[in-house]
Parts: C-alpha cells; sequence; structure tokens
C-alpha cells in the first residue's frame, strides 16, 4: 500500500519546490532572527554603480563600455597559433563573456572569458567603485 500525502504539500527540498534548504536562508536575504549587518536591508545599487563585493573583471569592462580594447586570450589544447589578439570596443561583458565590435569591419565578437589573459586599453580605465571614497578600517592585531 503507497503512503499518502496531504494535497498540494510535499516534503521540502524536493525537485521543483522550495528553492534553498530548509532552516538556511537564501543568498542576499538576512538569518531569520537576526538583524542584517549594520541594522539595514541591503539595498540594490543606484544605476551605474556596481554592488561593493562584485569587483570583477566583467564589471571593469562594463565601466570601459564603448572604448576601444585589445582582448589577449590563449586558446589551449591547440599546437599552433593558440594566442589571439582582438581589437574592438567593447560593447558588453558578462560572468563568461565579452562582445565585441570591430568599428573598420562591423564585424563583432563573442569571446569567451576562460580565454581571457588581459584587456589592454590606450586611454585611463574606468575603475570608479562607490566605495572607492570609504575610508580603510585599520588591521588590529591581538
Amino acid at each position: 500500500m503507497a503512503p499518502q500525502r496531504r494535497s498540494g504539500t510535499m516534503p521540502p527540498g524536493m525537485p521543483g519546490m522550495q528553492p534553498g534548504m530548509p532552516g538556511w536562508p537564501m543568498p542576499g536575504m538576512p538569518a531569520p532572527g537576526f538583524p542584517p549587518v549594520g541594522g539595514m536591508l541591503p539595498q540594490p545599487p543606484a544605476p551605474g554603480q556596481l554592488p561593493l563585493e562584485m569587483s570583477y573583471i566583467e564589471n571593469i569592462l562594463r565601466l570601459n563600455r564603448g572604448k576601444l580594447a585589445r582582448v589577449y586570450m590563449t586558446f589551449e589544447g591547440r599546437r599552433e597559433n593558440n594566442t589571439k589578439v582582438f581589437e574592438g570596443i567593447i560593447e558588453a561583458a558578462g560572468r563568461d563573456h565579452i562582445i565585441l565590435s570591430d568599428p573598420e569591419t562591423g564585424q563583432r565578437y563573442l569571446l569567451l572569458m576562460v580565454y581571457l589573459d588581459y584587456v589592454e586599453f590606450d586611454e585611463e580605465i574606468d575603475y570608479d567603485y562607490p566605495f572607492n571614497d570609504i575610508p580603510a578600517v585599520p588591521f588590529a592585531r591581538s
């Protein structure tokens, strides 16, 4: 005889049901019963600003959207010509990709970050995060 289930309920953690682990907060959410750090709920960043903890390559590239860049990549597993330089305007950047457009030909490139070595700019790199004006907290030794 099959066990009976109550209509509309399933044990937590079943596929397609409640995300996350029961009793644990979802990422970005304060733990129940504990006030968030600083006594405030996390706020989304203002337009044009990046979250405090996200100083990643894709965010630096987004801050430099519209600039001409040279993107150096290495494609492992190839015996010859395993390095390539792409030059173009930064159109977009995501966690795993960069989109460049060649202003001379109009050709667009979707480049995977996994192959990225480094990026060169002929002009100053924009790196203006909202926390740049916050004074550093001295490290206390015990």
